[in-house]
């Protein structure tokens, strides 16, 4: 087999290949293998009619269409591999005109990853926000402790933030009911901010057995984004009442004895939160930095497909009715063009981050192990509360495997590359990102432990 690369541009490549017909023989011996099974041929057990018969019975022709259908996918891989091409999507396939003994030709346009220059990593520097543990922190997880203890008692008043309440709802639009806007004993904690828009501030001062109404846009149907008349009934009104915060709490709550020990524990699970919060924070600014100062070109059918992933769900949600999209984006706020945009930009930078994660990975020689790609296949399962096996088995469904190993390897290159880059917080104090992020020798020593 024989192929040449065309530089389409810096982003897309033009393969020409030519496939000598003799190269082809396993794939004909095959097809008449398929077809023999398939053709009853009087005289002939089924399998055993000679090839002659079939080309007689089929016709020549379409078995060699057949044999090249068969053929192409992995005659395609065998020349994106010899040419050493880094391609990112799926290949637009032009086959010419095909004569029985004569070699087959094909063409295959496809996006490639542009060449990217990585800086040197010593010369990048991020500023993050230093650890601190207020005292006010520790009191709010001592408050969150006590209300999880909290029993809910009634209450003969209205309404006010923090209460919890039982409520019937009901909507129109011009007029008519708005039956999935219905429900009844629907319980809502006032001030979360969980429900329709302004339903807490409609409900302020409203006893139990007493309804209201109010104007607000639906967010889902096939009315959202319209304006509707919600009438709202407070069936009934509960207020939380916090135990008493003492060494007899702290026994009940923990494992503590007194106070003092419960709220030192608390101060250091706020720490160790913030130390999580701040790990996030040089991630997320040294691959900022990183991407606004690295330039490439993007493939372009590679954002549009992003983009259309980026829209699908919510389109996907609204039953592919352009109409609900408009009134839910308008509900929201923004025009169809807007959408437009911020899904472009969404996806830009998705699809930048990926290619620069991968060029840095490639750099770096990173490879994933089996035990890291089954680690982060149960932290997903646990996540979406699946076991792990049904959650392999619908990545298998969706041929999101391959998936899931690239996002892998480019958290584990980008985490590589932290522990190289100058951080520091607001305070000027230097932060060691070994810390948080490991360091290949430590790698290597925990290796060595377990052996």
């Amino acid at each position: 087999m024989k192929s040449t690369v065309e530089q389409l541009s810096p982003t897309r490549v033009k393969l020409n290949v030519e496939v000598p017909f003799e190269e082809l023989s396993g794939d004909f011996d095959r097809a008449y293998q398929s077809l023999a099974q398939q053709i009853r041929i009087p005289g002939f057990r089924p399998g055993k009619a000679p090839a002659k018969l079939i080309e007689a019975r089929v016709g020549r022709q379409a078995i060699l269409e057949q044999v090249v259908n068969d053929a192409l996918p992995n005659k395609y891989s065998e020349a994106v591999a010899e040419a050493d091409i880094k391609s990112i999507s799926q290949p637009e396939l032009d086959v010419a005109e095909l004569v029985y003994g004569e070699p087959v030709r094909f063409t295959a346009e496809v996006d490639v990853r542009p060449e990217i220059t990585l800086p040197e990593y010593s010369t990048i520097a991020v500023e993050v926000d230093p650890i601190e543990v207020a005292d006010a922190d520790v009191e709010s997880e001592v408050e969150n402790l006590r209300a999880r203890f909290g029993t809910l008692v009634g209450v003969e008043r209205g309404v006010t933030t923090g209460d919890f309440v039982s409520l019937d709802l009901s909507a129109t639009v011009d007029g008519k009911p708005v039956e999935d806007a219905s429900t009844e004993g629907l319980s809502h904690e006032v001030g979360s901010d969980t429900l329709i828009e302004g339903l807490d501030e409609a409900i302020e001062g409203v006893k139990a057995g007493e309804s209201t109404t109010f104007t607000s846009k639906l967010v889902a149907g096939e009315n959202a984004g319209a304006d509707s008349e919600i009438t709202v009934t407070v069936q009934s009104v509960k207020e939380r009442e916090l135990p008493e915060l003492d060494d007899e709490f702290a026994q009940m709550a923990s494992e503590f004895d007194t106070v003092d020990e419960l709220r030192e524990d608390l101060r250091r699970q706020v720490g160790d939160t913030k130390k999580y919060e701040q790990a996030g924070a040089i991630r997320d600014a040294v691959l900022d930095q990183l991407i606004e100062t690295v330039e490439f070109p993007l493939p372009e059918a590679v954002v549009d497909a992003e983009v259309e992933a980026v829209q699908h769900q919510l389109v996907h949600a609204l039953g592919h009715d352009d109409e609900q999209v408009n009134r839910f984006l308008e509900a929201q706020g923004k025009t169809r063009d807007e959408w437009d945009a911020e899904s472009r930009t969404e996806a830009e930078k998705s699809v930048r981050t990926q290619l620069l994660l991968d060029a840095i990975a490639d750099e770096a020689d990173v490879e994933v192990g089996q035990d890291e790609l089954t680690q982060q296949i149960l932290m997903q399962a646990q996540r979406y509360g699946m076991a792990p096996q049904e959650f392999i088995q619908q990545l298998q469904n969706a041929n999101q495997i391959g998936a899931l190993y690239a996002d892998v390897r480019r958290n584990k290159a980008l985490a590589a590359l932290i522990t190289e880059v100058k951080v520091a917080d607001t305070n000027g104090e230097a932060i060691d990102t070994k810390e948080f992020f490991g360091s290949d020798e430590q790698a290597e020593d925990e290796d060595a432990q377990d052996d």
